[in-house]
């Protein structure tokens, strides 16, 4: 019994020895939050950039074939809807990045974080 006591005496001291731990500050939290909020706009930015590249090359592409289509039907159908289609895909491409831009900024204000 005299073991236990002393056992149980020298862990409740060892208890009171131990420094106490604190949560991170407010300004780290925040702090971490901008560097997502940077790293996911820099790759939303690389995509969209890319994406509208690619948008703008098949509305040349489809420009240039409809000029030297030369009367064919075929030809010019087709050139009408490679245009089409790289307008809508252009207008998606917008899109996303004003849709990224609002996430972006409901993010930094509903966490704290600030610019």
């Amino acid at each position: 019994m005299r073991k236990f006591i002393t056992t149980s005496s020298i862990a409740m001291l060892s208890l009171l020895v131990v420094s106490p731990v604190f949560a991170q500050t407010a300004t780290t939290a925040s702090g971490s939050v901008n560097q997502i909020v940077t790293f996911i706009q820099s790759i939303v930015q690389v995509l969209i950039t890319i994406a509208g590249t690619v948008s703008v090359a098949f509305f040349v592409w489809g420009g240039f074939g409809y000029i030297t289509s030369s009367g064919h039907p075929d030809a010019l159908d087709r050139s009408k809807k490679t245009i089409l289609y790289s307008a809508i895909g252009l207008a998606i491409v917008l899109g996303a990045f004003v849709l990224s831009g609002i996430v972006s900024q409901l993010a930094t204000s509903a966490f704290g974080a600030t610019h």
